[in-house]
Formats: C-alpha cells, structure tokens, sequence
C-alpha cells in the first residue's frame, strides 16, 4: 500500500512522433499534409459521386460510399493531431484525449474490417448468383448490413473505452508513436490490465477469426465461379471487379498483422512506425486510387461530374 501512495499519477502523455530534427519535421509536415487532403478530396470526391450519380445507385457503390466515408475519418483521427503537433512542437496529450482518440481509432478500424467482409459478401452474390443479385442485395439488406458494420465497430470500441477508464497511469508517460492506441496505454497503466488484455484478446480473436472467414471465404466460391467463365472477357470482368477490393483487403491486414502481431523490440520501432503510417495515412488515400483507376463506372462519373461543372460555369458566364 506504501508503495502505491508513493506512485505519482500522470496527467498527460508525451507523443514521440517520427522525429526530432526540425528540419526533418518541417519536410514531414509538408508531406503529410499533402496526403491528408489528397485523402479527404479523393474520398470526398468518390462519396459524392456515388451520392449524387444515378448510374453509381447499387450495392458496390453504396458500400464504396461506405469505405470512402470511413478513410476520411479514419484518416481524420489520427492525421490533424500529427500534424498540430509538428507544427507547434508540443507533443503533450491528455488522457481523456488519449482515451477519445483510441475510442475513434478502434471504432472506425473494427468497422472497416467487417465492411470489408461485407464488400465480400456483395462480391460473391454478384459472381455467383447473377440472377438473383438485386433480389438478394436490395437497399434494405444494405441499409441494414451498413448499419450493422458501423454498429458492432462503435460498440467494441466503447467496451474497450469504458474498461480504460478503470485504469490509472504512473509509468512513464512518453507514448513511441504519433497517436494513442491500447497497446501503448497497457504499457504505461500502474493498475493491473489484466481484465482489460484478457477482453482485448478474447475479442480481438473472436473478431479476427470471424472477420478473415466472412472476407476470403466468399472468394473461394468466387474463384471457383471464376474459372468456370468460358469466356475471356466474362473472366476479365469478374476478376476486375475483384482485384480492386483484395487489393484494398491485402495492403489493410498486412499492415495490422505487422503493428499488433510482430513481436515489438527496439531494433522493431521505427518499423513498427512505418507500417503505421502506412496503415492510418498512406491506406485511405490508397483505397480511392486502387478503385477508381481499376473502375470504368466511376470514371466515367467523374467525367459526366466535370462536364455538368463546365455547363454549370458557362452558363454562369453568360449571365
């Protein structure tokens, strides 16, 4: 008991970010604010035309609308931070802004896993069974598997918040990453996490394992169709409509697998850094690039999109 009054509780962490050197943090700034608005203009841009575009109205894009929306946000958890803070070179965050930013964080990447799976799923009805592919995937079914994704990722965040605030912090406050995550704030906590890591890894797994099944297992059947297609082009098609989503699908776990599942050492850090960046900055602005370069649709949305702005400028001119 001595040993617990004498432990001082922390206020406030210290974010280390990816560098020290001013000169280094002046160019990474400038980097990184280019992707952060790269990402918010493209997903933007793909959410707006899926919105506004009546050709764009079906089950692929809804979802894509989806995905779009949460890499903006996703990407809006974790950038500006970064950027305040190699600005103005103070790297101090709260606790309860540590805690709010981990809530956001796991609530948009748990939901981003299962729409994945979902975007699977819209997949493999579109392949599989043609014929019944607006009958099986009406708006109500998407509405409602949409909801479901955004649900269970807020939900699983909230458990995982609501069993953080049981935790008080004394060690040391310096967090070697450019946001708050759990595994940092375990580290750091003087109260014993073990409910909060047994929690962690029972769902964790749960999730994980489901997640994996519901995303490739559509694609087995998938490729199976696949290969049955007589035709080239038949084949080409389908595999298009496939490549774009695995793509997406490969680059997300990946990056994951690295950050929670490599064993962390010091000669790992900087690694460890990398393969965040890529997974929180780099990835949302990939997704839009990966789909709408492999995707006539959109393209061709975007050119009916520049042409009603130019109609839209002349006739402002003549006025």
């Amino acid at each position: 008991m001595n040993n617990m009054r004498n432990v001082t509780e922390i206020s406030s962490f210290t974010l280390v970010g990816l560098s020290d050197h001013p000169l280094t943090m002046n160019g990474l700034f400038v980097f990184f604010l280019l992707i952060y608005l790269m990402t918010l203009i493209t997903n933007l841009l793909i959410f707006f035309l899926v919105l506004t575009d009546y050709n764009l109205h079906n089950p692929m894009y809804f979802f894509l609308a989806n995905l779009a929306f949460l890499d903006m946000s996703y990407s809006s958890v974790t950038a500006p931070r970064m950027l305040f803070d190699l600005v103005t070179k103070s790297r101090s965050i709260s606790i309860p802004a540590c805690i709010t930013q981990v809530f956001f964080y796991l609530s948009l990447a748990i939901s981003e896993f299962f729409l994945l799976s979902a975007m699977s799923y819209d997949r493999y009805i579109a392949i599989c069974h043609p014929l019944h592919y607006k009958l099986i995937m009406s708006w109500r079914v998407c509405t409602r598997m949409a909801s479901l994704v955004w649900v269970v990722g807020y939900f699983v965040s909230l458990v995982h918040t609501l069993l953080l605030l049981r935790l008080s912090f004394c060690r040391t406050s310096s967090i070697h990453n450019f946001f708050c995550d759990l595994p940092h704030l375990y580290q750091m906590t003087c109260t014993d996490p073990f409910i909060n890591m047994a929690v962690l890894l029972i769902v964790g797994i749960g999730i994980a394992l489901g997640v994996f099944l519901l995303t490739f297992i559509p694609y087995v059947y998938i490729l199976r169709t696949i290969l049955r297609i007589r035709s080239k082009t038949g084949k080409r098609k389908a595999f298009s409509t496939c490549t774009s989503h695995l793509t997406v699908v490969f680059i997300f776990y990946a990056c994951l697998i690295f950050i929670y599942f490599v064993p962390s050492s010091s000669d790992m850090v900087s690694l460890n850094k990398l393969f965040t960046v890529i997974s929180v900055l780099i990835n949302p602005l990939l997704n839009p690039l990966i789909y709408s370069l492999r995707n006539k649709d959109l393209m061709e949305a975007l050119l009916r999109f520049y042409y009603r702005l130019r109609l839209i400028r002349t006739s402002f001119c003549k006025i």
